[in-house]
């Protein structure tokens, strides 16, 4: 498995089965099962046409808030503009939710993509690819960004978005379940993180960094959401690096994947990510 932290302008590029493992995966050195290439078999067969979840076509739309520690909630919206060597992209900046306006980001669309979305960079990528929209109240993009997922009845991992103020979520545990579903399944993970990803907004360092990850299925129950009410597995999960330690409660439904995701950031504020409607 290839984790991609790419970066143009709009981009950044990251129960039981029924046959042996060997003869369907690759299992890579933290436990992430992707699917074994294929030469005779083009890409979309290979790691898109048995997603149950993450299909193609399919528009995953999440609302947001970001708590500081006073428990004041915001959202982001369109801040300065920073001229880069041959471009320039807009900065963010935090806005309390009753005070936004039509360039408040409102909403993220999570839209998978057929092909191999780096073909050009990397010609063996092995997961499916997907984009995340950053729609303002405009309904105009403040940005995009294209990166990845694992769907398959071993595992389901997703890249988080990652642009703009949600570079933040790079330092949390990413969204991941392990077969098998049940309470009481716990397994590990571990991923190296650049300082690229530092920011004084919530925390700076040098040098790179090691997250150490803990998963565990702790319940299996019906929680109210904005599709009604979803059976969802609760997977706590705990990252620590040198830098600190940060926690994520995902709820993971069969049929709409992660449906909300709780994450408690480096510096003690919140994320919250909540599926708001399938298309």
């Amino acid at each position: 498995m290839k984790i991609i932290n790419f970066f143009p302008i709009l981009l950044i590029p990251i129960s039981c089965i029924s046959q042996n493992v060997s003869e369907k995966y690759i299992i890579d050195d933290d436990g992430i099962s992707v699917e074994k290439n294929d030469s005779k078999k083009k890409y979309d067969e290979i790691y898109n046409s048995n997603n149950e979840i993450y299909k193609i076509g399919r528009i995953f739309t999440f609302s947001y808030y970001y708590e500081n520690l006073n428990g004041k909630k915001f959202l982001i919206a369109k801040g300065d503009e920073i001229k880069k060597e041959n471009y320039s992209i807009f900065d963010w900046k935090l806005i309390e939710i009753e005070n936004q306006n039509d360039e408040t980001v409102n909403k993220i669309n999570l839209k998978p993509i057929a092909g191999n979305p780096f073909q050009s960079q990397i010609d063996d990528y092995n997961q499916t690819g997907i984009s995340y929209e950053f729609i303002m109240n405009n309904e105009r993009p403040l940005t995009m960004e294209v990166t990845g997922a694992i769907e398959n009845e071993m595992n389901v991992w997703i890249h988080p978005p990652r642009s703009s103020f949600f570079q933040i979520l790079e330092i949390n545990p990413f969204p991941y379940i392990k077969a098998p579903y049940k309470i009481g399944t716990k397994w590990n993970w571990k991923l190296g993180i650049g300082d690229h990803w530092s920011d004084k907004r919530w925390l700076e360092w040098k040098g790179g960094i090691e997250n150490n990850y803990e998963y565990e299925i702790v319940d299996k129950k019906n929680i109210s959401t904005k599709l009604g009410n979803l059976e969802c597995y609760i997977v706590n999960a705990k990252a620590k690096s040198r830098i600190g330690e940060t926690e994520l409660i995902s709820y993971f439904n069969l049929k709409y994947g992660f449906v909300k995701l709780e994450y408690k950031n480096i510096d003690g504020t919140k994320t919250i990510l909540e599926l708001e409607k399938v298309e």
